[in-house]
């Protein structure tokens, strides 16, 4: 039995019913309750839930290229708004192919933002800026892991949700560093879904050569959109590479 009166599964069947996304108002980490052992996350909340408190999140909200993960972070941003709330826009400043302050989706969608460059520490540039109620970070696999670290930290500290979209695999079916992190400390994983050709999901961003071949050596990083990477199943990437055939 927990301090609170129930037991284990009582406090993981109150935890399933958190409402998500948290609610406006931040618990400071001073403010937690002194736990011992076990009990520590969900008697922590089973706490905040009794007290109408909503504990925030780490998201990762993953595509392949084409499958709208900037629309769909410009959209997220908007509903915040409109509800009042204020956003910490975010991209990292490798990718400057629409400007170093300014994301913009295929769809026509933009918004400004603040770039975030390899060595910048998250927790400090929070620390220097108005609070915000949420955080939106698009072509989040272009982090550092340390910077993933940092984002976790304002999750847990702050109780600020973090909504992370960008790539999981890079165009060698390798996961981005940032990505790889976002796996191992995110607690919502999401896929946005895109298809292939053939009708199939696509998985697999495949880098294109100016004559139609899809590449398999190269640099990690190299910014491009649809004139450069195509969304693909794994099926049809492999097939194409083995018998050398254009995609396009």
């Amino acid at each position: 039995p927990s301090a609170f009166g129930g037991n284990h599964t009582e406090i993981a069947t109150a935890i399933g019913r958190i409402y998500n996304p948290p609610l406006r108002g931040a618990v400071h980490h001073r403010d937690l309750p002194l736990l011992r052992g076990g009990d520590v996350f969900g008697i922590m909340e089973l706490h905040y839930l009794q007290e109408g408190i909503h504990l925030a999140k780490l998201y990762f909200k993953y595509g392949a290229m084409g499958s709208s993960k900037t629309a769909t972070a410009l959209i997220t941003k908007y509903n915040y708004e409109e509800r009042g709330m204020a956003v910490w826009l975010l991209k990292p400043a490798a990718d400057d192919r629409d400007g170093a302050l300014t994301i913009r989706s295929r769809v026509g969608l933009s918004a400004p933002a603040d770039a975030v460059a390899a060595g910048d520490d998250l927790l400090q540039r929070l620390a220097a800026r108005p609070r915000p109620d949420v955080i939106v970070v698009d072509e989040c696999q272009f982090l550092a892991e340390a910077q993933i670290d940092q984002l976790r930290a304002i999750v847990d500290l702050q109780n600020i949700p973090v909504l992370c979209f960008g790539l999981r695999t890079d165009f060698q079916t390798r996961l981005f560093p940032g990505s790889r992190r976002l796996f191992e400390l995110a607690d919502s994983i999401t896929e946005i879904k895109t298809i292939c050709a053939c009708g199939a999901k696509a998985t697999v961003n495949a880098r294109i050569d100016p004559q139609g071949y899809i590449l398999t050596e190269g640099a990690q990083v190299e910014l491009g959109g649809n004139e450069r990477y195509l969304a693909m199943c794994h099926r049809c990437y492999m097939t194409h590479i083995r018998e050398h055939k254009k995609v396009r």
